[in-house]
């Protein structure tokens, strides 16, 4: 949990996960969409990915990246119960 938090705190992360939100891109079309470095971006993925945010699937030379939807579960479910159980609503 400590490293999906961390991984979270940053906006590009945020934003990339935005990004992926609409489906799977390559490392190239993530990176095209922000006004960093390639290596940046590729550390940001890195994050991303150890936190199990994202998974990566090779196809020849490229690597696409797409959301891991059961973590971003796990999360909402856990501030769910930080907040307290809603079912009277």
């Amino acid at each position: 949990m400590q490293n999906t938090l961390k991984a979270l705190s940053d906006k590009t992360r945020r934003d990339i996960l935005t990004l992926l939100k609409q489906g799977r891109k390559s490392a190239g079309e993530i990176s095209d969409a922000f006004p960093v470095s390639g290596a940046a971006i590729s550390r940001h993925l890195s994050v991303l990915k150890d936190a199990d945010l994202i998974c990566d699937t090779r196809e020849g030379k490229y690597i696409y990246y797409e959301l891991n939807v059961s973590v971003l579960e796990e999360i909402m479910l856990w501030i769910k119960q930080l907040k307290g159980d809603d079912t009277d609503d």
